[in-house]
């Protein structure tokens, strides 16, 4: 039992007695957690919130009546400093206690005892020490005898569920476990807080989880205070701890201290479970891709539910190495919610396969974690190795953008020679018009505008001389040089379309001829606009 004003008055050896109403009671029993005695005017510099103060009103002067406005003044400054309880020791100064300084205390809700002459202020300052130390002692009991009940209940079948449970007996609140993407995972007891309290505190939780490090917040509701502390060492959170307290002493932190440590423990044991069960869903993703669906199907209906539905869609997601556990722990949550809505696993990428007509995940998670993805075209689970192809082929284009999705029906539909400029034939592309780009920085030409203005208006010479502004006989000569040079017959649809594949190989670094001081009017053309090389387009969501 704590050190309250009502355990001095229940005690009898002391004959206190209150002046002030018991209406409040509240009041009579706030600990009191030391009793000091002084008679300054204002002993508050001296004092703590929390405490209580003993008097003979020296301070007042030798007058028998107390000056209201001097009686007022000095409980204000006690109940402003946090003063629980006041003492007033008569037959000292005065016969009895002061009427003006009674009623002082009543106007303001400090609770004051009168302390008889018999009575010393050491008797009254002693009882209350011991019963200080009673109850600090009884509050290591618990802790201790609490940490010993957590700890058997964390030795439990579901020992994360009893641990909550029996951390929320020990404090007399509700407790709260909230997932890695900030969801309500279990609390005890059941319904203990409101709906709207429920999603402010998922929403503080995601936060906390986003940040990334180890933290504690208080948090205030419309009905409540809570705390909230994650799990986890930093960069690796594995959840949040939710405890309908602002305050706690120091036992009930150690309790709720070691219940952080064997929830971590248990967490992470989960994590490394989970790890295990990755390297299986690794392996039945090289099944999948080998075209066996049979096996795969028959284990993940044992272990997380059937396969989603032919036709489906395979994604494959750009994750960093630090992030990989995160990203797992909320996909392994969304498949506890929807059994057979996706299946994953990490291989050379992190691979998605959804139904085809329920790709939400998809975005869902490109949002979530501001990811690069790749989505296939729909197909069967024969066809599966064919969609995850597609999949990394389509991450590759995503890799080059901001983060998004690629779908890999719109690099078909950019055609496959647009494709060389998003590959390694730029090297080759350049080697191979190096003798035109050669020529015209040596001689001041333009050639390879020539050859690619003449390429882009179907190889029309009156469209190109057009365009470039010369005669039609200009331009038939130029490109007669133009195949001199490079060694092949421009005439031919093979030559002119391998010529045209090494322009596009080069949207970003098309070749250019270099113009000499004194260059005529050909080397002062304008360059040639540049063809866009159609970028695919990137889904954001």
């Amino acid at each position: 039992m704590p050190a309250t004003l009502r355990s001095l008055l229940d005690r009898r050896d002391l004959r206190l007695r209150l002046l002030t109403p018991e209406d409040d009671r509240s009041a009579l029993d706030t600990p009191v957690s030391w009793l000091h005695s002084s008679d300054l005017p204002d002993p508050t510099p001296f004092l703590q919130a929390g405490q209580a103060l003993l008097t003979t009103g020296t301070q007042f002067g030798a007058d028998p009546e107390v000056p209201s406005h001097l009686a007022d003044a000095y409980v204000e400054r006690l109940r402003t400093r946090g003063v629980v309880a006041l003492g007033f020791g008569t037959e000292v100064v005065r016969a009895g206690t002061p009427d003006a300084l009674v009623a002082a205390c009543r106007t303001r809700g400090l609770p004051l005892f009168e302390v008889p002459y018999e009575t010393s202020f050491i008797q009254v300052a002693q009882a209350n020490a011991d019963a200080v130390a009673r109850d600090a002692n009884a509050r290591r009991d618990w802790a201790v005898a609490a940490q010993r009940a957590v700890s058997l209940a964390a030795m439990r079948p579901d020992g994360l569920g009893a641990t909550i449970a029996e951390l929320s007996r020990q404090l007399d609140c509700w407790v709260g476990l909230l997932d890695v993407s900030g969801r309500l995972d279990r609390s005890f007891p059941t319904g203990g807080v409101t709906a709207a309290e429920q999603q402010q505190l998922q929403a503080e939780s995601t936060r906390l989880l986003r940040g990334g490090h180890r933290a504690s917040l208080p948090v205030r509701t419309a009905t409540g205070r809570f705390t909230l502390q994650t799990l986890g060492s930093g960069g690796d959170l594995s959840g949040v701890l939710a405890i309908a307290t602002s305050g706690l002493d120091q036992p009930g932190r150690e309790v709720v201290t070691a219940v952080i440590a064997l929830a971590g423990l248990a967490l992470q044991q989960n994590r490394e479970l989970a790890r295990a069960r990755g390297l299986l869903r690794t392996g039945l993703l090289t099944m999948l891709s080998s075209g066996d669906p049979g096996v795969v199907e028959t284990t993940s209906r044992q272990l997380w539910g059937p396969l989603p539905t032919e036709p489906v869609r395979v994604a494959a997601f750009d994750v960093a190495a630090e992030r990989v556990d995160r990203v797992v722990d909320l996909l392994e949550l969304w498949v506890q919610d929807r059994p057979g809505h996706l299946f994953f696993a990490v291989d050379d990428a992190l691979f998605l396969c959804v139904s085809a007509d329920d790709t939400g995940s998809v975005d869902r998670l490109v949002d979530h974690h501001d990811l690069h993805a790749g989505l296939s075209d729909s197909a069967s689970y024969a066809d599966f190795a064919r969609a995850r192809a597609q999949a990394v082929r389509a991450l590759g284009r995503s890799r080059e953008g901001r983060a998004g999705i690629v779908e890999f029906g719109d690099l078909a539909r950019e055609g496959v020679l647009a494709h060389l400029a998003h590959t390694e034939a730029g090297p080759v592309a350049r080697a191979f018009l190096a003798p035109l780009v050669d020529h015209d920085a040596d001689a001041g030409t333009d050639l390879t505008r020539t050859v690619r203005t003449w390429l882009e208006q179907d190889c029309e010479y009156d469209r190109t001389a057009s365009v470039l502004g010369v005669h039609r006989h200009t331009v038939r000569a130029r490109i007669e040089h133009a195949g001199r040079l490079l060694g092949r017959d421009l005439g031919l649809f093979a030559t002119r379309a391998d010529v045209w594949a090494a322009f596009v190989a080069l949207p970003a670094d098309r070749p250019r001829s270099r113009t000499r001081p004194g260059a005529g009017r050909e080397a002062r053309s304008t360059p040639a606009t540049r063809l866009p090389s159609g970028s695919a387009r990137v889904r954001r969501t």
